[in-house]
């Protein structure tokens, strides 16, 4: 999954030969998962037409600051167009609409969209090699970076001219690419190594039978989703469970039992920056387990159980540079039992929820949860959805890492 998932973006179209190349971008941003709505310059229609972008798109095509077919004259709000943005990106920029972003010059419908963006802007000029290199144009670059806007360089090429030089459109795909890499390069967990365990273990008793519990695996698959969105790149390894994720920073390990997975995690902690373990591992384990389908002889069944490994506590004797969170589900004595197995295995964190709280546990959307740190600062949370709580503890993790 692409780092633009679920990201609204506004392509802005301006009046160059390359605006043809946009069709092919729009479809590239819709396939990575983001949203997509277009603004045209009226000239730009005449390389390309609306209908091929509303259809890619899937949105409609705005140009003018009322839809010409439309006999009631509805304004087409360039406020909400450029609030609606999570990025704006002008391709083609020519050197008329670069002028005008940066003198703000407001004679169109894009150019009042864009003085409403609160959101990052990227513009990819496209022009003839004269005009790229033309001081008036450099001097638009510079006073755009100025802005804070940002410049998708231009490549050398055939040009429309004829010419072969520098002023021909990014193409599309290193246009997305380059707006990838832009956007991880600023996320706060960029270049760190993030290691989560999901999920439940199960211990087998027989071929058919295992002890096991409830966990769904879906608190430690949002952690993993919330750290990938902060640019980590994630190993995650998974117990039994059904849920899926699909994220280029993501590699899940699929694991059975406890020593599956502290083989799996042992394999990879060394070189972590972060280790959350979220997976509700089996305590126990049946000290022999049959080779064959135990059958019903009798009313009773007697298994003798060992204990299985402890992967926290091994992680936390071994700890270097590691920031190491652990998670507590109790039922009593909460705050208590939470500080003793934070101190016992040597955590950093530890996420205390109970089963006792309403709407937190297994198989919900749901959890409360508390954070206790290894200065024992207490920060307790309200009932939210599994999706904020793992936000908030990756803001936790980065707040005490940065510290």
């Amino acid at each position: 999954m692409s780092i633009l998932s679920g990201k609204n973006i506004l392509l802005g179209i301006s009046g160059g030969i390359a605006a043809y190349k946009t069709a092919s971008l729009v479809r590239l941003f819709v396939k990575s998962g983001a949203h997509v709505k277009v603004v045209m310059t009226p000239s730009s229609k005449e390389f390309i037409t609306p209908l091929t972008l509303s259809t890619l798109s899937k949105n409609p095509v705005y140009s003018s600051f009322t839809n010409e077919d439309d006999e009631n004259s509805v304004w087409n709000n360039h406020v909400e167009l450029g609030l609606w943005a999570d990025l704006f990106v002008v391709a083609p920029a020519t050197a008329n609409t670069l002028a005008k972003m940066a003198n703000g010059v407001c004679d169109n419908l894009l150019m009042a969209t864009y003085l409403s963006a609160k959101c990052p802007v990227y513009f990819a000029p496209a022009m003839d090699l004269d005009m790229y290199k033309h001081p008036s144009t450099v001097r638009s670059f510079k006073v755009l970076a100025s802005y804070g806007n940002i410049m998708i360089p231009a490549t050398s090429g055939e040009l429309a001219s004829g010419l072969v030089g520098e002023g021909r459109m990014a193409e599309p795909e290193d246009i997305v690419s380059f707006i990838e890499d832009d956007i991880l390069d600023k996320l706060p967990m960029r270049g760190k190594k993030v290691l989560i365990t999901a999920g439940p273990t199960y211990e087998a008793i027989d071929p058919v039978r295992f002890i096991g519990n409830h966990s769904s695996g879906k608190m430690g698959f949002e952690i993993a989703k919330a750290a990938a969105r902060l640019g980590a790149e994630v190993i995650l390894v998974a117990g039994p469970t059904h849920e899926k994720v699909k994220h280029s920073n993501i590699k899940v390990i699929p694991v059975v039992s406890n020593k599956e997975m502290y083989d799996a995690v042992h394999a990879h902690f060394k070189v972590m920056d972060v280790a959350i373990l979220s997976a509700a591992v089996a305590d126990y384990r049946p000290k022999e387990v049959a080779k064959e389908k135990i059958k019903k002889k009798s009313d009773t069944l007697v298994l003798e159980l060992e204990k299985t490994k402890d992967i926290l506590a091994s992680l936390g004797s071994i700890k270097e540079h590691q920031f190491l969170v652990g998670f507590a589900l109790e039922t009593n004595n909460e705050l208590e039992n939470a500080k003793d197995k934070l101190k016992r295995k040597n955590l950093n964190l530890i996420v205390l929820n109970s089963l006792n709280d309403k709407g937190a546990g297994f198989k919900s959307e749901t959890n409360k949860v508390t954070f206790i740190d290894d200065k024992e600062h207490i920060t307790e949370h309200q009932l939210k959805t599994k999706i904020q709580v793992a936000e908030d503890l990756m803001n936790k993790i980065l707040k005490q890492i940065n510290a």
